[in-house]
């Protein structure tokens, strides 16, 4: 089997496990990419980790606690509601932006899978790693692909390189948040209005809840098979002067808990300035997009430097990438760039700037764009082999090293 066919029977594979975050599924589909590492020639195993699992739990607390605040205050609370509703509007923001996140430490615990796999030259100092996620998301009417479109038209500016993309997750902020000011100033309807779009909020996250596993094909088992064909492409061609860890988080849906765990236990070993993170994540629309920054409602701009790298090293493959997308959502990248660790993201949009089929049935092996998804590899292997010849001693490229 060729090596493209290979990637897309293991989508094809993939997408058939129920991978719901810290599911039974979700540690099959790791133990599976593990061992497809290791037939890659990668040293690759399995760490388990213990996390909550979902966002719709902290997030609906947090919303339920700016409801009841709003009623508290209409009832002459004012000051208790007000106080309640800042504090819920404090750990949204957190939550967001994977703060500490206090809440989560005293909701229940489950076990996510990671996969972690290390390639390249092993004794070498510069390390970069490529980063994908292999749990699937609950579908839910919020993710409808005609509110998409939508919302889509309403944002989009006509001189724009690629659509905007609307910040979906600001109302869970702003409900508590309006909640909190109309108590202070005591403007009955606004706190009752605040009260109603927490609600909204709630029962939103109550209908993903219940809502089944999508099959996850694009979002994010193209990250996956980029993974593997980066290792792939290692093993027939190696490096050196590069390390390279392959990384695939469990629990990225819930707020990309798996990266957390990660970086919990990895990231104080990694070589302090010679180290880059590529997270790659559903590269399976038609567009690809180097993104300039990320954030749910803190923001966050991509290193420069690896983002012209990256952006030169697709013109001289002759890879169309898209420029200027500021990314509305959150993804592993954003936890690289929360440790400071300079990072940039690889993804791929639709005409009407987000993922196609994202968090939707429809995501599906057939309906990937395998095009995307092939130009993805190339790209991240020229970048994997340019760092190599950049880390190379002065006047000898990586190619040459090998060579003698």
């Amino acid at each position: 089997m060729a090596p493209f066919e290979e990637l897309r029977s293991a989508i094809e594979h993939l997408a058939c496990l129920d991978r719901s975050s810290c599911s039974p599924g979700e540690q099959e589909a790791a133990e599976w990419i593990a061992g497809a590492l290791v037939e890659r020639g990668a040293a690759a195993s399995v760490e388990l980790e213990r996390v909550h699992g979902t966002y719709w739990w902290p997030l609906g607390i947090t919303s339920a606690v700016g409801a009841v605040a709003g009623l508290a205050a209409r009832r002459g609370h004012r000051l208790a509601g007000a106080a309640a509703a800042a504090a819920a509007v404090a750990v949204a923001v957190d939550e967001l932006g994977a703060g500490r996140r206090p809440l989560r430490r005293v909701l229940p615990k489950k076990t996510t899978a990671n996969v972690v796999a290390y390639a390249g030259d092993q004794a070498a100092t510069r390390t970069l790693l490529v980063v994908s996620h292999h749990d699937a998301a609950h579908t839910g009417t919020f993710f409808d692909p005609r509110l998409t479109r939508f919302l889509s038209e309403r944002f989009h500016s006509p001189g724009d390189e690629v659509p905007r993309q609307p910040p979906v997750m600001v109302p869970i902020v702003a409900a508590p948040a309006l909640v909190a000011v109309a108590a202070l100033l005591g403007l009955r309807r606004l706190m009752l209005a605040g009260a109603v779009a927490c609600a909204g909020v709630i029962g939103s996250f109550a209908d993903m809840a219940l809502r089944s596993t999508v099959p996850g094909a694009n979002d994010n088992l193209t990250g996956v098979a980029t993974v593997l064909g980066v290792a792939g492409g290692l093993a027939e061609d190696p490096v050196e002067n590069l390390r390279v860890v392959l990384v695939s988080t469990g629990a990225e849906e819930p707020l990309m808990e798996g990266m957390r765990a990660f970086a919990a236990r990895h990231f104080a070993d990694l070589p302090a300035g010679e180290t880059s993170v590529l997270c790659v994540d559903t590269v399976g629309s038609p567009y690809l997009v180097l993104p300039e920054e990320e954030g749910m409602f803190r923001v966050r701009r991509y290193d420069g430097g690896f983002k012209e790298l990256i952006a030169e090293c697709a013109a001289r493959e002759g890879v169309v990438l898209r420029r200027g997308l500021r990314m509305r959502l959150g993804t592993d990248g954003y936890l690289a760039l929360r440790h400071g660790v300079p990072a940039a993201m690889l993804m791929s949009i639709d005409r009407h700037g987000t993922a196609s089929n994202y968090h939707w049935p429809t995501d599906t092996a057939d309906r990937v764009d395998y095009g995307s998804l092939a130009d993805a590899v190339r790209l991240c292997l020229a970048v994997v082999r340019r760092l190599a010849d950049e880390a190379a001693p002065e006047g000898v490229s990586a190619g040459e090293e090998l060579a003698g």
